[in-house]
């Protein structure tokens, strides 16, 4: 969204740049506006030209193409229209060139000036405007649904997990099924009968086979050694 907004702005303004510059001077003094649409085709001459029959026709309808574009958010017509605006003045500049034997660029009137700079921005404005745009989306993206996260299950359906909704574990780690599992829960047996013998009474061991006791030892002295 940003993104188109963005580059509306951009194509806009080059669009305002490009209608603005025939009504400024191109070369040696001569306004954009004074160089019919046929000079391009034909050959410069230094008959005057009207309004409506100059290069300001063109540089109208690549604007009027980029408002239609950023209505319908149609990132081709918008560069169609920059294309449009550089063809044109690249084309005049040809023409101006053999008939002027040279283009030079100069601020004192004689070169090119302004308007064609004008041009020129414009065009290129035009063509980063359709870069920044995203477009319109196309009909099967705005059908797909969002993909929703997977739910933690409830209490009571621990055993079955997305996405296969199959009982067992979420990730199989075999094709065989799983070992059936015994469904007592109760008390080990072997707990139970160690509870029962563990109240009866037991021998107090034996002192000579208690090795803490310090009286008795453990083991015996070696006999003394007969001499």
């Amino acid at each position: 969204m940003i993104r188109n907004i963005l580059g509306s702005v951009v194509a806009l303004a080059g669009a305002a740049s490009a209608v603005l510059s025939p009504f400024r001077d191109w070369y040696g003094g001569r306004a954009g506006q004074d160089y019919r649409v046929a000079d391009l085709f034909e050959g410069i001459t230094p008959t005057e030209s009207g309004v409506l029959v100059s290069i300001l026709l063109p540089f109208l309808g690549a604007a009027l193409l980029v408002v239609l574009g950023v209505v319908l958010r149609s990132r081709l017509v918008v560069a169609l229209a920059g294309l449009v605006v550089l063809g044109f003045t690249i084309l005049w500049m040809v023409r101006q060139g053999q008939a002027a034997g040279s283009l030079v660029v100069g601020g004192d009137g004689e070169g090119l000036q302004v308007g064609v700079v004008n041009a020129l921005a414009g065009g290129v404005l035009m063509l980063i405007g359709a870069l920044l745009m995203t477009g319109r989306r196309s009909r099967r993206e705005r059908e797909r649904k969002p993909v929703e996260p997977f739910a933690v299950p409830a209490a009571d359906q621990v055993d079955t997990w997305p996405p296969t909704q199959e009982p067992g574990m979420s990730v199989q780690t075999s094709p065989w099924p799983e070992p059936e599992v015994d469904p007592y829960t109760g008390p080990d047996p072997r707990d139970a009968r160690d509870a029962r013998t563990r109240s009866y009474p037991q021998a107090a061991p034996h002192p000579e086979d208690d090795p803490r006791d310090p009286v008795h030892s453990p083991h015996p002295p070696p006999p003394p050694r007969q001499g």
